[in-house]
C-alpha cells in the first residue's frame, strides 16, 4: 500500500492530493474497489497532536465501509453528552440521540493521527502512498490532468485521469485553479493544547464560560485516549498568537483550570497550536476532472464537529460515484451530484457552525450581552437552556439531490425519504443480530420489505448491479425497519433502494422493480 522507492507511476486513474484523514479514507474506499489510486502527502508521516478529535455516528460508519471502525471504537472513547458551566454554576447537562440498539455511540473521541492510520491500514494493494511528497502543479487536459509532484527523490510527472484534491485549508491545487474559498472569517482565537493526565472524570464534552480560573475566557476539555485531556481556550482579542502559544503563557492557563476543576495528578504538555473559526466553501466542488473534498473545499468552525466529519462524508459521497464512472456503470454527468449534494452539506453545516462560534466566541459586543443574558437565565429557566449547545450532530439530507427519485403517495415515515440518510435498524439475521448500515458502503442495494416469497424478478436485481436484501417480518424483531421506513404494518409490502453511501434513493410500493430499474437507467446509471 505504500511505496517507499519505487518510480512514481507515469499514470494513474486517481491521483488524491493530500493524506490526511480525508485523502486515506477516500483511496481506502476505492481501493475497496479495486481502483488504482496514487495518494501524494507533504508530511512525511500521520499528523502530530490530536486535531479533530470528535467522530460522529456517521463517521463511524463510514469507515466501517473499510474495516477500520473497529480498531477506532477499540481505541476511541465513546460518549453520548456534555455539561457547560457559566462561571462555577453548571448551566446545561445535554444528552444526544441514543438507543441500546444502536451499533455505535453517537461521538467517539480520538486523536485524527489514529484515523489517519486505521484508514490507511484498511486500504488495499491498490492504494499507494507516498509521503513526504506534494504536488507543486496541476494542468487540466482532455481526459484528466498533469501533475507535477516533489519528491525526496526529485521531480516527476503523473498522468492522472481524475484528480481529488484533499490537501487542506491552504489547498496547492485550488490556488493552481485559481479558485478561492467563499465566506466568512471570525476574528476570536483559540489556544489547543493536549496534555497527558490521568483523570477517573467521565467521558463527555466540558465548557466553561468565564471560569474562575481564566475569567473572560471560554474553554473547551476532551478526553482521549493514551490518558490526553484535549483543552481549547480563547485568548483575547488584543493578545498576540504568537506570544499566545508559548509555553510560558500556555502552562500557567492549563494549571490554572485544572486545579480548579479538582484535577490534581501531575501532567505534561503534548502539543500547543492556535486556531480561529472560519465558514468558507467553494462554489462548486469539481471543475472539469479535479474534485475537492475536506478541507480543500469547505472550511468549517470545530465548534459542533462538523470539519472533519463532513470531509469524511465528502469521501463516503465521492467514492463510489468516482468509481462508477471509471468502470463505466455511470456517465461523468454522477460527479456534478456529489458537487450538489455536498455543497448543500457543506452551506448547512456553515450555519450550525456559526450559530455554534457567534456563541462560543461572540464576534461583536452585542453577541456577548445576548450570550450573558442566555447563560443567567439557564441557571433558572430549563426553556433556555438548549440555546447553550446549538449543535447539529445528525447526518445532512439532501433534500433537492438530482438522484433523488419522486415518491408516490404518502408513507407512514418520512424518516426514509429520497436524499434521506437510510435509518438504522437492527435485524436478527443468519448469524446473529445485524445492523441495517453493516449492508451499505458497497454497492446499490434493494431492500425488499415482503411477507413470503420473492418474485423472482427481484432475484435479478443482482444482474443490473443491484444487491438485494430481503426483510421479513421475522427478521424485524423490534419492528425498527418497517416502522423507520414507511411501511404501516407487517404485511405491507415495499423496495427501497439505498445508494452504497447509505442515502435512500427511492422507495416504491409492491414488489415490481421495473419502476426501479427504470428510474435508475433515467439518472444515467448502466442497468
Amino acid at each position: 500500500m505504500t511505496s517507499m522507492n519505487s518510480p512514481f507511476p507515469d499514470r494513474v486513474p486517481v491521483l488524491i492530493a493530500g493524506g490526511g484523514p480525508v485523502g486515506l479514507t477516500l483511496a481506502a474506499l476505492l481501493s475497496r474497489y479495486g481502483i488504482d489510486c496514487l495518494v501524494v502527502e507533504a508530511d512525511e508521516a500521520y499528523c502530530s497532536g490530536s486535531r479533530a478529535i470528535c467522530m460522529s455516528r456517521r463517521s463511524q460508519e463510514i469507515l466501517g465501509w473499510v474495516g477500520a471502525d473497529k480498531p477506532l471504537v477499540d481505541k476511541g472513547l465513546s460518549w453520548v453528552g456534555g455539561r457547560s458551566y457559566w462561571r462555577d454554576a453548571e448551566v446545561l447537562h445535554f444528552q444526544m440521540p441514543s438507543e441500546p440498539s444502536q451499533r455505535f455511540a453517537p461521538m467517539v473521541n480520538i486523536q485524527q493521527f489514529y484515523v489517519e492510520e486505521f484508514a490507511h491500514r484498511a486500504g488495499t494493494a491498490a492504494m499507494d502512498v507516498r509521503w513526504s511528497s506534494r504536488v507543486t502543479a496541476v494542468r487540466n487536459v482532455a481526459d484528466g490532468a498533469e501533475v507535477e509532484v516533489q519528491s525526496p527523490a526529485g521531480s516527476h510527472t503523473v498522468h492522472a485521469d481524475w484528480v481529488v484534491a484533499c490537501d487542506g485549508g491552504r489547498s496547492t491545487v485550488r490556488e493552481q485553479l485559481g479558485l478561492q474559498l467563499q465566506g466568512t472569517q471570525y476574528d476570536g482565537k483559540y489556544v489547543i493544547v493536549d496534555i497527558v493526565q490521568k483523570t477517573k472524570r467521565a467521558v463527555e464534552r466540558l465548557a466553561w464560560f468565564d471560569p474562575p480560573s481564566n475569567p473572560g475566557s471560554t474553554i473547551l476539555m476532551h478526553r482521549q485516549p493514551d490518558d490526553v485531556w484535549r483543552i481549547d481556550y480563547q485568548i483575547r482579542d488584543d493578545e498576540d498568537p504568537i506570544e499566545a502559544v508559548k509555553p510560558e503563557n500556555v502552562l500557567p492557563r492549563v494549571q490554572s483550570h485544572l486545579h480548579m476543576i479538582g484535577e490534581d495528578e501531575p501532567w505534561e504538555p503534548l502539543w500547543i497550536s492556535i486556531y480561529n473559526a472560519k465558514c468558507l466553501s467553494l462554489d462548486s466542488y469539481r471543475h472539469g476532472r479535479v474534485l475537492f473534498a475536506g478541507d480543500a473545499a469547505h472550511l468549517v468552525p470545530i465548534f459542533g464537529v462538523r470539519g472533519l466529519n463532513s470531509g469524511l462524508d465528502d469521501a463516503g459521497n465521492l467514492a463510489w460515484k468516482l468509481a462508477a464512472v471509471i468502470e463505466g456503470r455511470a456517465g461523468e454527468n454522477l460527479l456534478d451530484s456529489y458537487s450538489t449534494e455536498r455543497v448543500h452539506a457543506a452551506r448547512e453545516n456553515i450555519a450550525y457552525g456559526a450559530k455554534s462560534t457567534e456563541f462560543m466566541a461572540p464576534p461583536n459586543f452585542a453577541f456577548k450581552l445576548m450570550r450573558e443574558a442566555t447563560l443567567r437565565l439557564a441557571l433558572s429557566d430549563d426553556k433556555v437552556r438548549p440555546l447553550i449547545n446549538p449543535r447539529q450532530s445528525s447526518p445532512i439530507t439532501y433534500v433537492d439531490s438530482p438522484l433523488n427519485v419522486a415518491q408516490a403517495g404518502a408513507w407512514a415515515s418520512d424518516l426514509a425519504a429520497p436524499g434521506a440518510p437510510a435509518p438504522e435498524a437492527l435485524l436478527a439475521g443468519p448469524h446473529g443480530p445485524l445492523h441495517l448500515t453493516q449492508c451499505f458502503g458497497r454497492d446499490m442495494l434493494c431492500l425488499v420489505f415482503a411477507d413470503g416469497a420473492m418474485p423472482d424478478a427481484l432475484r435479478d436485481l443482482p444482474d443490473h448491479g443491484v444487491a438485494v436484501l430481503a426483510i421479513e417480518p421475522e427478521a424485524d424483531t423490534l419492528g425498527q425497519a418497517r416502522q423507520r421506513y414507511g411501511l404501516p404494518d407487517a404485511s405491507a409490502e415495499a423496495l427501497v433502494l439505498v445508494r452504497p453511501d447509505g442515502y435512500v434513493m427511492g422507495r416504491w410500493r409492491g414488489l415490481d422493480p421495473a419502476p426501479l430499474l427504470a428510474a435508475l437507467e433515467l439518472k444515467g446509471f448502466a442497468v
